[in-house]
């Protein structure tokens, strides 16, 4: 619990004169589940897409277990770390199976299973942990969109990391859904140690679900810590430019939205 899986240190990011990630350090430990927030525009989700190599750094490092992500091929990262992003699309005629099957691509050479076993036991398992298994046959273009959060979240799960991250997991969901997904998040974490690292927008949902919070705003870390210790009403207003009310829920902090 003590090392950290990811360390961010002086990162900076420019979209053509906007700075959007400004001089951040970060630190992220193992076996928890830490969760960005902060209000629309602040940072977060150009974060995630540094964090994931799905953008280079202007300056600064991103480290896995202090490793200059930016020397790792896209194989070796996939193999320590899994990704939902929040928009994804497929083909109209992919099935569940196979989309999840697609989760051992980085233990396959030119295409090939070096351990067709290991690949079905691991498609297996991620199956059955989402409940999508009764799916595997089935279009995903067929699927609601709880439905196919669940099955990327699979397909992630097929990689068979310890760290998994998420883009945003229960936007544009119904609550039912929502809570699903934040329930399935929590086992992973809990029963199997899988690190999980993601973006949420809800905030309430981000206290009750997280171990951790990290807090942004305009390209900086303001606050990190453990939910009940950091959350105040001077926080929100910093974060959210209004200040709102807390209350405790099951021993968590609940922000009052009205």
């Amino acid at each position: 619990m003590g090392n950290n899986v990811f360390s961010v240190r002086e990162l900076g990011f420019s979209y053509g004169k906007e700075s959007v990630i400004k001089g951040l350090d970060l630190s992220i430990g193992e076996g928890r589940i830490t969760t960005l927030i902060g209000a629309n525009g602040c940072g977060k989700s150009t974060l995630f897409n540094l964090m994931t190599k799905n953008l280079r750094p202007d300056r600064g490092r991103v480290l896995l277990r202090g490793k200059d992500t930016a020397s790792m091929k896209l194989r070796e990262f996939a193999k320590n770390v899994a990704i939902v992003h929040q928009y994804n699309t497929v083909p109209e005629d992919l099935s569940v199976g196979k989309l999840v099957g697609y989760g051992r691509t980085p233990y396959h050479t030119l295409g090939i299973s070096r351990d067709p076993e290991l690949d079905e036991k691991k498609i297996s398992w991620a199956l059955d942990i989402t409940k999508t298994a009764d799916w595997k046959n089935k279009a995903v273009a067929e699927l609601s969109g709880g439905e196919k959060q669940r099955v990327w979240i699979a397909m992630a799960l097929a990689q068979d990391t310890k760290v998994l991250l998420l883009d945003e997991p229960t936007t544009y969901l119904d609550i039912s859904y929502q809570i699903q997904i934040l329930k399935l998040i929590r086992l992973l974490n809990r029963k199997y140690g899988i690190t999980i690292i993601m973006v949420l927008h809800d905030i309430n949902q981000s206290l009750y679900y997280s171990d951790e919070i990290i807090a942004m705003k305009e390209g900086k870390i303001i606050c990190q810590g453990v939910p009940e210790e950091i959350i105040t009403p001077e926080l929100t207003e910093n974060i959210y430019g209004t200040k709102l009310d807390i209350k405790m829920l099951d021993g968590k902090p609940f922000v009052m939205p009205v």
